[in-house]
């Protein structure tokens, strides 16, 4: 029988080329985060409450297809590998529902706005659901030493800061005052046409140069029951899982709710949120290289503890802050700490699946990502939870109906309930514990099997 090509199986993608997919994933996603409380709640006048309601049902969505889609990715078999389809698909889909979001007609009102943001939000996450369960998954596939995985990984959250810089801090500018102004829709889907275009070139450039490795696409496929019982009986699933979403839904609060607080909470026009999450982001990029030899100094589960600590101490030091420099001064601090989140949370994450490959002989990526994805995902429970309560606390229903005391609304939005979260999360970090070396086993995947019948019962004893 012919052997492959070991040379071109052997040919490793470019540490370079990889991260830079981590641009494309990230601009359209994190500019409908960053503005949709702005462009739906305070522009178009959606209620707080039906906007709530709306997050719930997505999130419970958006954690449950999760699961699914790695679990589809995991079990494809084609000559283009198993991640590659699925980025070549969902890429053009999620640029068009995202220019969709952003385009709904300035005269819908009441039920009908309810229903175009539902339908748009629910389709732009579950396309970057597809996007991101398959992107991530290639990490430990194509860059199984721990010692290249940690270039790679510092490489592409270098891209996901630049990224955050356009799509966090340049969008405020080019939305409200390039294209559009700080009471019209224009700017953002003239802003979402553009990042839509820059989004679907890069992960396309970056999928068509991935190489997959084929002894990572077995003959036998996971099967999906199966494989989520024994994911949900490891126990570092749920260490791991809970105490990284308590990283994940701050975020969230923060990416989602930063605009308003410059407005309301600062006094300033929303424009001005581009110095804040301009110099945030900075300053994370510039300390990712510094939190990776820290990394390699002291390891990955002793920084990323670190990395909770520091967190949690800005956003106690962003509440206090009273005008654009005090913010920015408290949101240095932030940006160290996310900074340390961004360079350790995916290597603690590798660790796992690492340890599962080697266990269960089977490198189902895409699932066990996109388990440990149900946690995050709930950032759309939380973040719906804690807008509604705005209104409950503090008047805050609408820009038609902004409250009373608008400001400390979102100062509490944006600082106390994250602060409460990587808290929780600092305490929890100090009980997480994970392997401390990589199997071995998971950088050899096992050879595809004989033909022939397959021994099921051996399978599932070895």
């Amino acid at each position: 029988m012919s052997q492959p090509d070991t040379a071109s199986t052997q040919e490793r993608t470019p540490a370079w080329r990889y991260a830079i997919g981590m641009f494309g994933t990230s601009i359209p996603i994190n500019m409908i985060k960053g503005s949709m409380i702005l462009f739906y709640v305070d522009i178009l006048g959606l209620d707080v409450r039906a906007y709530g309601a709306v997050m719930v049902i997505y999130a419970i969505i958006d954690a449950l297809d999760n699961p699914v889609l790695g679990h589809l990715s995991d079990r494809t078999r084609s000559r283009f590998g198993r991640r590659r389809p699925w980025l070549l698909v969902g890429a053009p889909m999620l640029a068009a529902c995202m220019i969709a979001f952003f385009s709904a007609p300035a005269t819908l009102q009441g039920v009908g706005l309810l229903l175009w943001f539902a339908v748009f939000a629910i389709l732009c996450e579950a396309f970057d659901s597809m996007l991101n369960a398959n992107y991530g998954a290639l990490l430990p596939e194509l860059y199984p030493r721990e010692r290249d995985r940690a270039v790679a990984n510092s490489l592409r959250q270098g891209f996901q800061l630049v990224a955050l810089v356009i799509s966090l801090a340049v969008t405020p500018l080019l939305t409200t005052e390039v294209f559009g102004t700080e009471e019209s829709t224009e700017g953002f889907q003239i802003t979402a046409i553009i990042y839509g275009a820059v989004a679907l070139v890069v992960i396309v450039f970056m999928a068509l140069g991935a190489r997959e490795s084929p002894r990572y696409s077995t003959r036998e496929r996971p099967q999906l029951l199966r494989s989520v019982w024994s994911i949900v009986r490891n126990p570092m699933f749920w260490t791991v899982g809970l105490t990284g979403a308590c990283y994940g839904i701050a975020m969230a609060l923060v990416l989602s709710g930063i605009q308003l607080y410059v407005r309301y909470s600062l006094g300033l026009p929303v424009g001005n949120a581009l110095y804040l999450q301009g110099i945030v982001i900075l300053i994370s990029a510039g300390g990712l290289a510094v939190w990776t030899r820290v990394v390699a100094r002291r390891g990955a589960l002793w920084t990323w503890r670190l990395a909770f600590a520091v967190l949690a101490a800005g956003f106690a030091a962003l509440f206090f802050a009273v005008d654009l420099v005090t913010a920015i001064a408290a949101g240095a601090l932030v940006g160290v700490g996310w900074s340390g989140m961004l360079a350790t949370n995916d290597l603690i994450v590798a660790r796992v699946l690492d340890a599962d490959a080697s266990r269960n002989g089977e490198h189902r990526e895409g699932l066990f990502l996109s388990a440990f994805g149900f946690f995050s995902r709930l950032n759309g429970i939380v973040t719906g939870l804690a807008l509604t309560s705005l209104g409950v606390f503090f008047g805050y229903n609408s820009g038609d109906d902004p409250g009373t005391d608008a400001g400390l609304a979102f100062r509490v939005y944006l600082c106390v309930y994250p602060f409460v979260l990587t808290a929780i999360g600092a305490v929890a970090a100090r009980f997480v514990s994970v392997p401390l070396e990589t199997p071995p086993a998971a950088d050899a995947p096992a050879e595809p099997p004989p033909d022939g019948p397959v021994n099921e019962s051996a399978a599932e004893r070895s």
